[in-house]
């Protein structure tokens, strides 16, 4: 995988240079591609195996494959069925070979959208590894039936946590002025990741900035009230 050099903010933008975070065990590299849609795209590397794995395929093959590098891509993840999060998944994973993986609830839409067969059908509690790094899947229901968030819990520092859709800075995904899907989203936010999960925890989202669940916790209320 190519190393990108300096402090990360998670600031990225399509076409702009990708951010890098190193932890102990894990190295993060976040890439935006698309000027319309501005999709992040996750490189995850274990340190100790080289190991990686992909979330999201969002668009942008040839740069997604650069990112990658000659590092040993095992599996690329869909965080959800919605056509942005999987332009490039066909010709990622054929040039890869990777498993690919997504949530029970949408993987046959991600088949009937990409013609790419969704290999492990994660659901809720499932884990993901790869080398000796494990992402705890979490599944969101609402902004799609089978949304899944990742979870990893770093042994020597704060959680990471990348949300797809589900979540972002201001509030949870859109659903698209469904209000049950709405309420069913922000609760199983509520209770599976803030009310799981330490201020301290990093969340990287499908779109836009990163923030943590202590930034975004004592709004809870206010977009329970706003209803989205």
């Amino acid at each position: 995988m190519a190393t990108y050099e300096g402090p990360y903010s998670g600031n990225v933008t399509p076409g702009g240079t990708p951010d890098t975070r190193e932890l102990q065990h894990l190295v993060i590299t976040k890439v935006a591609v698309d000027d319309q849609m501005s999709n992040n795209c996750y490189v995850l590397r274990c340190r100790a195996t080289d190991e990686q794995v992909l979330i999201d395929a969002a668009d942008d093959a040839p740069t997604l494959l650069r990112v990658l590098g000659d590092g040993r891509t095992t599996k690329v993840i869909t965080t959800h069925q919605h056509w942005d999060h999987h332009r490039a998944l066909r010709e990622v994973q054929q040039a890869t070979g990777a498993v690919t993986v997504a949530g029970e609830p949408d993987a046959d839409a991600i088949t009937e959208q990409t013609e790419v067969t969704v290999d492990d059908r994660v659901v809720d509690g499932d884990t993901v590894e790869f080398g000796d790094i494990r992402l705890d899947v979490i599944h969101l229901v609402g902004h799609t039936p089978g949304s899944i968030a990742l979870l990893y819990d770093d042994p020597d520092g704060t959680p990471h946590l990348w949300t797809g859709d589900s979540l972002f800075p201001g509030g949870v995904g859109n659903t698209f002025g469904d209000s049950d899907a709405f309420v069913s989203l922000l609760n199983d936010v509520e209770t599976k990741l803030f009310g799981r999960l330490p201020d301290e925890t990093w969340f990287y989202p499908g779109h836009g900035n990163d923030s943590t669940l202590g930034a975004e916790r004592g709004h809870l209320a206010e977009w329970r009230e706003r209803g989205w």
